[in-house]
């Protein structure tokens, strides 16, 4: 395929040509680089381009031109190059302009003027956008295909791995498949979903483990001891090994799916400090996993932590493949898992219809369908804004009187200015039914009793978090809802917790035995904000220096 383009527009022919010379010089080995001095001509340009099947990788728009300014010509170019990144070139003056292209054109970016120098001001900027783009938009498709019917949980079950873990595929029913590399792939097969990687395998069928071992994922430690056993690798997580890592301590992430964890699956995160144009879950999991990699941390998922024991001065993870992981410490971080909506029909029509959390999986299956979302935090506010998009209608189903006591207020805001998304206050669903599939939902309404039977395409669940403790039953110290207790909480009456083999009180975030860190959703009392995870997972590692310094 073709190089993609990057554009850059702006009438101060000085300011162009400077902008063009940088951009060349930086980026010419994989983009091609256009300059036009008028945003109606660069309307035009972006009409050729999109019509030759050319990509723009990057729009980089000054804001202030008299014939249109560059929010302008952002918000009329999306329709035709939708995947671009958008880069806002602004005078000082201009920051309110730029705050309005973040809500008018979803602007991913913006630059102060000038740029000077370029090494330092402009080219790690563009770099990243450039990144992101290449991430969902690879030169040519060498991912796998998923062969299966919409409607199966397998096949759910596969994309949905592929899609948390990063690996770019494309999805086809049984019937549609009109590739004949695919179509030959297939002779003589007949069971769905299957799964075609790249050299020409195909896995029929398949559970996860295959898939992973396939794909080359690591699920063998490299090493028989670890200073720090992180278990799970949501923010909290990667936080934790990262500044582990960078502190020379032997690190490894268990993770029993993939990077990301709830965060991880979010369709955009608006409200993390420093990301004014916010970033998706998947984004922010990417960027984690790269970084805590390159400082020599190692990521095995999926694997999954089932058993907890303290050897004398060694903590000891087990795996459910049998194998065992030797720490001086462990932290778990492991999160939390969506709340399950017990009512008839669910169990049978989950992943084939009705999807906890965001699933952005399906999104593109729900094309002017009608969607409901049951839930009113900010996770399913993120998700009807997503879905918005897409779907015909989006409704949401709130136990409570309305969003405004559960949802952050820009978000209220946001979602009550977009016109197919509606809300069903003081109401539950009740029951859910279909043969295969998700045919119709069964909503009870509180304020009246009545109960209203809707047909329904996709029901997307965002009920709560329970945390993923279980295994650490008998173990660790837990509170009524299985959450993980920590620090001054284990003292009871003054007295430490049984079992508690040291002369002191547990660190800030210790749990009932000494050298295991619980940070995170998981933990007992934890703000359930990104950015109080990865605040957790960063501090967790003063107390490892302690303990492992004292003990």
């Amino acid at each position: 395929m073709r190089k993609p383009y990057i554009l850059a527009i702006d009438d101060d022919l000085s300011v162009l040509r400077a902008v063009e010379r940088d951009l060349k010089k930086r980026f010419t080995p994989n983009f091609r680089v256009l300059s036009v001095d008028s945003p109606h001509k660069a309307l035009d340009t972006v009409r050729q381009l999109t019509a030759r099947g050319d990509r723009v990788a990057l729009f980089l728009v000054d804001q202030r031109m008299p014939q249109m300014s560059g929010t302008e010509f952002l918000q009329q170019s999306a329709s035709l190059q939708p995947y671009a990144r958008r880069v806002l070139l602004t005078a000082y003056a201009d920051s309110n302009a730029a705050i309005d292209a973040i809500n008018k054109a979803k602007l991913h970016h913006y630059l102060m003027k000038p740029w000077e120098p370029p090494e330092q001001n402009l080219y790690p900027v563009l770099a990243d956008q450039l990144e992101d783009w290449q991430a969902a938009n690879a030169e040519s498709f060498e991912g796998a295909y998923i062969i299966g019917t919409r409607w199966a949980p397998e096949t759910h079950r596969l994309k949905d791995f592929l899609a948390k873990t990063q690996i770019p595929y494309r999805w086809m029913e049984p019937d549609g498949v009109d590739d004949p590399r695919v179509r030959a792939a297939l002779e003589g097969r007949t069971q769905t979903p299957a799964i075609i990687f790249p050299d020409g395998t195909v896995l029929e069928r398949p559970d996860l483990a295959q898939v992973a071992a396939k794909l080359g994922l690591i699920t063998t430690p490299l090493k028989d001891f670890y200073d720090v056993v992180v278990v799970g690798a949501g923010p909290a997580g990667l936080a934790c090994a990262l500044y582990c890592s960078t502190e020379g301590l032997k690190t490894i992430i268990v993770e029993r799916e993939a990077a990301g964890g709830q965060a991880g699956l979010s369709s955009r995160i608006e409200n993390y400090l420093g990301f004014p144009s916010g970033l998706s879950g998947a984004d922010l999991a990417r960027r984690g996993v790269a970084q805590v990699r390159r400082f020599g941390t190692e990521v095995l998922a999926p694997a999954e932590a089932v058993g907890l024991t303290a050897e004398g001065e060694y903590r000891v993870v087990k795996l459910s493949n049998g194998q065992e992981l030797a720490a001086h410490s462990v932290v778990i971080a492991s999160g939390v898992q969506w709340r399950r909506l017990d009512v008839p029909g669910m169990d049978h029509l989950t992943g084939a219809g009705v999807y906890y959390g965001a699933a952005i999986t399906e999104s593109s299956s729900c094309k002017d369908e009608d969607v409901y979302i049951v839930g009113g935090a900010n996770s399913a506010g993120q998700a009807a804004v997503h879905f918005s998009e897409i779907a015909r209608s989006v409704r949401m189903i709130v136990r409570g009187d309305g969003l405004s006591k559960s949802m952050s207020h820009y978000l209220v805001e946001r979602i009550q200015t977009i016109p197919n998304i509606s809300v069903i206050p003081n109401s539950d669903v009740v029951a859910v039914d279909g043969a295969s599939r998700l045919e119709r939902i069964t909503v009870h309404h509180h304020d009246t009793g009545a109960r209203e039977e809707l047909r329904a395409a996709a029901l997307f669940i965002f009920i709560g978090a329970e945390p993923h403790s279980e295994w650490l039953e008998g173990v660790l110290c837990r509170d009524a809802k299985g959450f993980l207790v920590t620090g001054a909480n284990l003292l009871q009456n003054g007295k430490r917790p049984p079992g508690w083999r040291m002369d002191r009180d547990p660190y800030l975030l210790e749990t009932s035995v000494s050298g295991v860190f619980a940070v995170g959703d998981i933990r007992d009392g934890a703000v359930r904000r990104v950015a109080n995870s990865v605040g957790e997972g960063s501090i967790v590692l003063y107390f490892i220096r302690q303990y492992m310094r004292n003990r």
